[in-house]
Formats: structure tokens, sequence, C-alpha cells
């Protein structure tokens, strides 16, 4: 299972963690609520700010519109398979 993160803080004293590219992820850089289109990368970020604390479970859910279920199955592709998982084209290979 993947570890906890730590939040940090920047020099303009946001909180942060580091995102699914390496880079630092803060509240302000995370998809937006009206997010339709789902790529990789924001799918990755939303889950990255849950498991660093950045944003909870619930807020994410009622943020993106999304169902726990699915927030859980990004994070298990995550998981077993790294961020190919998240492909919705190469679904069912990774199932």
């Amino acid at each position: 299972m993947l570890q906890q993160q730590q939040t940090r803080t920047n020099s303009r004293g946001e909180v942060y963690v580091i995102g699914p590219t390496g880079a630092p992820l803060t509240r302000n850089d995370l998809p937006p609520a009206n997010t339709g289109r789902w790529v990789i990368r924001r799918k990755a970020e939303v889950v990255a700010a849950v498991r660093g604390g950045l944003i909870s479970m619930d807020e994410a859910l009622e943020r993106y519109g999304i169902t726990q279920d699915e927030f859980v199955s990004w994070q298990r592709s995550i998981e077993r398979h790294g961020l190919a998982g998240l492909r919705t084209t190469r679904l069912q290979q990774y199932r």
C-alpha cells in the first residue's frame, strides 16, 4: 500500500505535498472542481493530495463529484500499475 506523505510548507506559507510529477502540489494546483476530462495527471494529483493530507477524501469526493469506489479504484491502479494503470484505454489490460 502507498505510504502516507508528509505535508510541507513552502516559502509563501502554502502547504504542499509532492505530486505525481515530483513537483510540489498545493491546493491551488489541484484540478478545478468542474473538471470533466480526467486525464492521468489529474487523477494522480487528486490521489496524491488525499494521500498527503492536502485535502480529505470526503472533500475530494464532494469537490469533484466522484464516488468513493471511483477514487479507490484510482488509488489501487496507481499502487498496482503506477500511473499507467490510470489509462482508461488500457483498463482491461490491468484488471
